[in-house]
């Protein structure tokens, strides 16, 4: 519970014949990184028996040892935004693993985007049974959020870059200051009295690309998630914010992870979704 807590009752299934669990969590370990991940359906779908339908994904791409990830929201104005959110999450890791594997160093994310709104369009082609849809009419079943990037491993910790379309964001917080930058723009103004909900979604891709990166070094943590986090985090200075700089200041298990993520605040009742990344130090000489 964060400050006043929201309205407790029993979850609704998921109406539909095709399977989304409520819950999902991931982690694992690389030499050079710790990753945990997970994906919680919000109160609000709970409540009216609908699919959760953020997405995450993750790999490693074992010649580089670079991280590879991927976050997604569906737009919950879309026919299928589930489906349209894993399809996306699932094209941009391939399509950035293919590009490691080329050798292309930088990726180019453009392309990265370009690929994954290629999937949505074409799975669209066949839900509509139509070769050639009218891209407009496959927004309206698989719009989706999508925030790809890589974390490569570099001297003193991790060279993270990062691409989006719509309002799913990403964060280094710092550990010894319990201190959050965002890394792309947020949604409004810090003094706006009014928050946009507007998104341009995949499968439109924005010219030119919006990128962002860092250095992640030792005492930071990489968050990338979807505006249901964002939005109750806000800056960082508030009582979300507290709440995970203090879960994070040590990896947690995934598990854990996830029922921080689900953590019960009036208001706030959207699907959230959270990759976590510390960067592990690079081991010593040998005595």
């Amino acid at each position: 519970m964060v400050d006043r807590a929201g309205a407790v009752f029993e979850p609704r299934p998921p109406k539909g014949r095709s399977y989304r669990a409520d819950t999902e969590s991931d982690g694992w370990s690389t030499p050079r990184a710790q990753l945990r991940m997970a994906s919680v359906r919000g109160n609000a779908h709970r409540y009216y028996g609908k699919p959760r339908q953020d997405s995450a994904a993750a790999a490693v791409h074992a010649a580089s040892g670079t991280i590879v990830f991927a976050v997604a929201d569906g737009v919950s104005a879309a026919e299928v935004p589930e489906l349209g959110s894993a399809l996306a999450c699932e094209a941009a890791l391939g399509a950035v693993l293919d590009r490691l594997d080329a050798g292309q160093r930088p990726v180019e994310w453009a392309a990265v985007l370009r690929d994954a709104a290629a999937a949505l369009l074409e799975r669209g082609a066949a839900l509509l049974d139509d070769p050639a849809p009218d891209p407009a009419k496959v927004e309206r079943l698989l719009a989706t959020t999508l925030v790809v990037g890589t974390a490569c491993p570099v001297p003193g910790g991790l060279d993270v870059a990062l691409s989006r379309v719509g309002d799913s964001g990403a964060w280094a917080l710092d550990l010894h200051r319990a201190a959050y930058r965002a890394l792309f723009a947020p949604k409004s103004a810090p003094d706006a009295e009014v928050v946009s909900n507007a998104v341009v979604p995949l499968p439109r891709c924005p010219e030119p690309a919006e990128l962002a990166g860092c250095q992640l070094t030792a005492g930071q943590v990489l968050l990338v998630g979807t505006d249901g986090f964002g939005d109750p985090l806000g800056d960082g200075t508030g009582l979300v914010g507290a709440l995970f700089a203090r879960q994070l200041a040590t990896e947690p298990s995934a598990a854990w992870l996830a029922h921080v993520l689900d953590f019960s605040r009036e208001t706030f009742d959207d699907d959230r979704t959270l990759i976590a990344l510390w960067p592990v130090a690079e081991p010593g000489p040998l005595p």
